[in-house]
C-alpha cells in the first residue's frame, strides 16, 4: 500500500463505480486496482458468488493486453541493435509472403493485414487448425495498402511473436518470462491459467443465465492474446509503462512506444495507437495502455503519466461490461478527488555559467521565444506566450543540444559564439534566434534592411 492512502470518500467512489459496472454489466465477477505514484493504493472486487470475492492475486485472461508485452520484447531487440524498426519483416523472418511490412508497421497495426485469421473464429477454435503462419495469414492477407492506415491486426502480432522466436531461438513465452515477467516480478502472469484463476463465462444477453466458455490455447496466435494475469501484476506492469525499468526497457524506449504511430480513428474518443500501446483522450492522448478480450474475459489497463495514475479492470464475462471505460473512470475519480500535489520547487544543484547566459528571451524573426534551464544541463525552448513550436533539449556535451520532443525532436540546437567568446545567436534547424528582433550583428537569413526599423510616413 502507498505511504499516503486514498481518502475514504475516494475509496467509496471507486467501489461504487465497480459495483455499478458489475451489476449493470452482469459480470460473474470483476476485479480492479489503482496505482498512484508507483504504489498500489486500492484494490476492489465484486462477485455474484456470496462470501467469496476474488482478490488482486486471482488470475483472469487479459487478451490483447498481451500485445503490449510482445511489443516490449520487440523493442528490447531494437535497443540491443539486433534489428531496426524500419527493417522489413523479411530480413529477420523470411518466407512469410508479407515480408515487405516493416517491424514498426506491425507494431502499430499499419501493415495493412487483416484483423482476423481466415477460417473458423480463432479465439474459440483449436490452434491445430492454424499450424503454420500461412494458415494464420491466409491466401489474401492484405486488406489495405501497406503503411497507409491503422487497421488492427491480430495476425500482425502473431508475426511479431514468430519474429521473436526466430531471433531468440526459443519459444515466445520462455523469452517473455525471462526478459520481462521475472525482472518485473510478475509471478502471477503466465500463458496457461494457474490457480487461483477465474473461469470464463458467457452471460445470456436477455436473461440472467450463464454458459461456460471454452479455454483455448492460441498456438501461433499466443503473442496476440494468450496471457493470464492479475490486477496486482498488471499494476506493476503499469508502473513499468510509466517509469520504464533498465532491466527490461529504458524510460525513453517506453515513451517511444506511447507516441502516436498511426492516424487517429474516428469514434467516441479521440484514439490512436503507438507501438503496442493504445492511446486515447483529447489533445495529448492523456491515457495510454491497452484493452483485451477473449471468450469469457474482458480486460483493460490505462495509465495517466500526467497524474501519476494507473488503473486495471478485469472481468470474466464475454461481453456487456465496458471495462476500458470503467478503468478510465477509476483514473478520473482519483484525479478529480485527489489531484496530484506537485513536488516542491527547488533550485538547480549546480549551473553552467555558459548555459546560464543563454537563458531569457530570444527572437525568431519577430516571434518571442524563451530559453529556460532545466535539470542535468537540459534546456527548454518555446514561445513566450501561446502555443507554437517548442521542445526540451538534452545536452550533447559539446555545447550543443538535441531536441527530445515537440516540433524540434531530433533537431540540433547550438549557441554560436563570436571570436571573443560572446554569443552571436542560436542556430536551431536552420532558424537563427537573436537577442534583438532581426539583429543586424547576427547572420539573419536574407539579411536585414540597413535602414533599420521605421515608422510609416
Amino acid at each position: 500500500m502507498s505511504h499516503e492512502e486514498l481518502l475514504p470518500s475516494t475509496r467509496r467512489s471507486l467501489t461504487h463505480r465497480i459495483a455499478t459496472a458489475q451489476t449493470e454489466g452482469r459480470a460473474p465477477s470483476l476485479v480492479a486496482a489503482v496505482v498512484r505514484d508507483g504504489e498500489l493504493v486500492w484494490t476492489g472486487a465484486r462477485t455474484s458468488v456470496a462470501g467469496h470475492a476474488p482478490d488482486e492475486n486471482v488470475q483472469y485472461r487479459i487478451g490483447s493486453i498481451t500485445k503490449t508485452f510482445t511489443a516490449v520484447l520487440v523493442m528490447r531487440l531494437r535497443d540491443e541493435g539486433v534489428l531496426d524498426l524500419a527493417d522489413p519483416l523479411e530480413k529477420h523472418l523470411p518466407g512469410t509472403g508479407v515480408g515487405e511490412i516493416t517491424i514498426a508497421e506491425l507494431l502499430s497495426h499499419t501493415g495493412g493485414l487483416g484483423a482476423e485469421t481466415p477460417g473458423e473464429w480463432w479465439e474459440r477454435s483449436s490452434a491445430s487448425l492454424r499450424p503454420e503462419l500461412a494458415d494464420v495469414l491466409g491466401e489474401q492477407p492484405f486488406k489495405h495498402p501497406v503503411g497507409r492506415r491503422h487497421h488492427y491486426s491480430n495476425p500482425g502480432y502473431t508475426l511479431l511473436g514468430s519474429l521473436i522466436e526466430a531471433v531468440r531461438g526459443e519459444p515466445w513465452e520462455d523469452v517473455l518470462r525471462r526478459e520481462v515477467l521475472e525482472p518485473l516480478g510478475l509471478r502471477r502472469t503466465s500463458g496457461e491459467p494457474q490457480a487461483p484463476h477465474a473461469g470464463g463465462w458467457a452471460v445470456h444477453p436477455w436473461a440472467d443465465v450463464l454458459l461456460p466458455e471454452p479455454t483455448q490455447d492460441l498456438g501461433l496466435m499466443a503473442p496476440a492474446g494468450q496471457l493470464w494475469s492479475t490486477t496486482a501484476d498488471l499494476a506493476r506492469f503499469a508502473v513499468f509503462l510509466m517509469e520504464g525499468d533498465d532491466r527490461v526497457l529504458g524510460v525513453e524506449s517506453v515513451r517511444e512506444m506511447k507516441r502516436p504511430a498511426g492516424p487517429a480513428e474516428a469514434g467516441e474518443w479521440e484514439r490512436t495507437y503507438g507501438l503496442g500501446v493504445d492511446l486515447i483522450g483529447g489533445k495529448g492522448y492523456t491515457l495510454a495502455g491497452h484493452a483485451g478480450s477473449l471468450p469469457g474475459f474482458v480486460a483493460a489497463l490505462w495509465t495517466s503519466e500526467k497524474d501519476g495514475l494507473a488503473a486495471v479492470t478485469l472481468a470474466n464475462c464475454t461481453s456487456g461490461l465496458p471495462v476500458a471505460l470503467v478503468a478510465a473512470d477509476l483514473l478520473r475519480i482519483v484525479a478529480e478527488a485527489e489531484p496530484r500535489i506537485p513536488e516542491p520547487w527547488r533550485p538547480l544543484p549546480d549551473v553552467d555559467q555558459a548555459v546560464l547566459e543563454l537563458a531569457g528571451p530570444w527572437y525568431w524573426g519577430t516571434s518571442v521565444f524563451v530559453l529556460r534551464l532545466a535539470a542535468d544541463g537540459a534546456v527548454v525552448v518555446g514561445p513566450l506566450a501561446g502555443g507554437g513550436r517548442g521542445s526540451r533539449f538534452r545536452p550533447n556535451g559539446d555545447g550543443t543540444w538535441t531536441g527530445l520532443d515537440g516540433y524540434f525532436a531530433g533537431e540540433r540546437l547550438e549557441a554560436v559564439r563570436r571570436a571573443d567568446g560572446s554569443v552571436s545567436h542560436l542556430d536551431l534547424a536552420s532558424f537563427v534566434f537573436t537577442r534583438k528582433p532581426y539583429d543586424t550583428e547576427a547572420p539573419v537569413p536574407g539579411g536585414v534592411d540597413p535602414e533599420g526599423w521605421r515608422g510609416l510616413a
